[in-house]
């Protein structure tokens, strides 16, 4: 079994992959051939805003954003603290302060209400400006945006959607990369819709930050190639890695969103009342399932059950096992919220990621939930 079956994927869209492989080898322009620009059109049509810009990774493309605001020393920017590093990691690598704040349990996204309170006492405290908040989209679930919005339009602040995970999520008609000033996601290989390799876009309705990202994606490059003016990076998506995500778009969408969500409510239905905590999705909103983790009851030896499951033949995760504000990268560096990150430091102790995507059937989640129910050491009451 797969934690992430992307062999079955290929398999299932091959003939479609391997001819817009073909095609860009055929023609030859491996950068920024006409792929890209039809990919971003696409991308912005099916999220519903006026730009999308590609780039070569979902790290990239945070940065962009931030560099396209101006976000600099001494700016306070708030960010989940359970999470990818690399949330964080464009903040302080535009030379901002990233400020950590704590999670809801059950949907592991941004908790509004600790938002709120950070951002005031980071305020009062005067040493730095609170300029912009990083919204996660956690395992495919958007963030609470009916709730994170009217705090960003409060304090002035900006509203980067980190959609890495989230690409196809939704709250009502509204999809996931719509819900930022500006959003972004990756296009890694185990995301919802990944390529055969990295890669990355930002979305924005701005007509002038669209513009700025575009310049610094590409050198800071003015109206030609060779005209820099800004220092920007070489961030820039592969044709063929826009081809590969053009041939797998249609069944993305068509197919692949629901099927995951199929996948999830078997998860759901088979582990209802075993002990786990499950993932919560709130009413109307729809997740894109990146993946499915459950939550441990408090003191099972979790790499224990890792490997057992493992002899078994069922791969499992743990997404994140550190909380941002105790990685080492960012010691002295970074705030931690009033109140510290409780809820974060035992999810990292309790979460578990089983296989997950729209290619692992009825029957490969029979089999995982078999292993992981039979598993003694968990205690279940089934």
């Amino acid at each position: 079994m797969q934690f992430r079956d992307l062999g079955a994927q290929y398999r299932a869209l091959k003939p479609q992959i391997d001819e817009a492989i073909l095609a860009v080898v055929e023609e030859g322009r491996y950068i920024s051939g006409p792929q890209v620009r039809e990919l971003e059109e696409r991308l912005a049509a099916y999220v519903g805003v006026k730009h999308c810009v590609t780039c070569a990774n979902g790290t990239d493309a945070l940065q962009l954003a931030l560099m396209a605001w101006g976000v600099g020393p001494g700016d306070a920017v708030f960010v989940p603290d359970f999470t990818f590093f690399s949330s964080g990691e464009a903040v302080a690598a535009v030379g901002a302060t990233p400020v950590f704040v704590d999670v809801d349990e059950r949907t592991f996204n941004l908790d509004p209400a600790k938002l709120e309170e950070a951002v005031v006492a980071v305020r009062d405290a005067g040493s730095l400006k609170p300029a912009a908040v990083v919204a996660v989209d956690l395992f495919g679930l958007p963030a609470d945006y009916p709730a994170i919005k009217p705090i960003c339009e409060k304090y002035g602040l900006k509203l980067l959607e980190d959609g890495a995970q989230g690409f196809g999520g939704a709250i009502g008609d509204e999809l996931a990369c719509s819900f930022g000033d500006i959003s972004t996601t990756s296009f890694f290989p185990a995301k919802p819709l990944g390529c055969y390799g990295d890669g990355g876009a930002v979305f924005t309705d701005d007509d002038d930050w669209a513009a700025l990202i575009r310049s610094y994606a590409v050198h800071g490059k003015g109206t030609f190639k060779y005209d820099n003016v800004r220092v920007g990076m070489n961030s820039r998506l592969d044709t063929i890695q826009a081809a590969v995500l053009l041939a797998k778009m249609d069944a993305f969408i068509d197919e692949e969103i629901a099927a995951a969500n199929e996948v999830a409510r078997r998860y759901d239905e088979a582990l209802a009342g075993s002990g786990l905590v499950l993932p919560r999705v709130p009413e109307d909103y729809t997740s894109s399932w990146a993946q499915y983790t459950a939550q441990l009851p408090e003191g099972v030896d979790r790499t224990a059950l890792q490997d057992a499951l493992k002899e078994r033949g069922v791969p499992t995760m743990v997404y994140y096992p550190k909380p941002m504000h105790e990685q080492g990268a960012f010691e002295g560096t970074c705030v931690v919220a009033p109140g510290g990150c409780s809820v974060t430091e035992r999810l990292c102790a309790t979460v578990l990621s089983l296989p997950m995507g729209p290619y692992v059937g009825a029957e490969g989640v029979g089999f995982a939930c078999s292993a992981l129910l039979a598993y003694d050491g968990l205690g279940f009451d089934v």
